[in-house]
């Protein structure tokens, strides 16, 4: 017979095996803890670029639509500031839609927010499940 008690197995037992479970498990909660705190920041930072962007944007063409529309209505003033400021009127009309139609594409393009993180979650959800 061997020196070994009878619920207890040659490489070591319940406990080593389930320390090393835990230590798997706290590898993993680690990794994917790292993955979301880059993804974060990296969204937090691409978010915080295209605000500047929009905002230094808005801020420039606002300006040079005023003296834009100023020069024109000025131009014009004897003879046809109706036309003019309807044609204005129309001009920053157009441009605005297609801008805002760009920031949607814009959006709509980007990437899902942590989709890295939550990828790996399912993942490591289906191996804990024996789900392939």
């Amino acid at each position: 017979m061997s020196p070994e008690s009878p619920g207890r197995s040659a490489t070591g037992g319940f406990g080593p095996a389930l320390r090393a479970l835990a230590g798997t498990l706290h590898d993993a909660v680690l990794v994917r803890g790292a993955l979301l705190r880059v993804e974060l920041r990296e969204e937090f930072e691409r978010r915080k670029h295209m605000l500047l962007l929009a905002a230094l944007a808005f801020a420039l063409l606002h300006m040079a639509f005023l003296l834009l529309s100023v020069l024109v209505v000025a131009a014009w003033w004897d003879t046809h500031r109706i036309g003019a400021i309807g044609t204005l009127l129309a001009l920053h009309l157009a441009v605005g839609l297609a801008v805002f139609a760009r920031l949607r594409a814009l959006v709509a393009a980007s990437p899902a927010p942590l989709a890295a993180t939550l990828g790996e979650l399912n993942r490591d959800l289906a191996q804990l499940r024996g789900t392939r």
